[in-house]
């Protein structure tokens, strides 16, 4: 027996779809944005020797990088976590 989930199912799951898309596409331009401005301010500072900015644009970097991974290791996630129910 296969037990799947039904998208169908449920009116107005493809709107759903679309939304969760556009989302991860401004989360995901946001992030790249984000990294390019805290590495402009990282080198700026550390240039001017203003370590403890630098330590912020530092931050911000990281903080842009996780959020992108996040971002697109949800989408990873949920279609192993749907292929794993077409499985069952």
């Amino acid at each position: 027996m296969d037990v799947f989930p039904d998208f169908d199912g449920l009116g107005g799951i493809g709107d759903l779809r679309h939304v969760v898309g556009a989302l991860l596409t401004f989360v995901l331009i946001v992030a790249v944005l984000m990294v390019i401005v805290s590495a402009v301010i990282w080198a700026v500072a550390a240039a001017n020797g203003n370590y403890a900015v630098a330590g912020k644009g530092r931050t911000g970097v990281l903080v842009a990088l996780g959020a992108a991974a996040l971002a697109g290791g949800g989408v990873a996630w949920m279609n192993w976590l749907i292929d794993l129910g077409r499985q069952l």
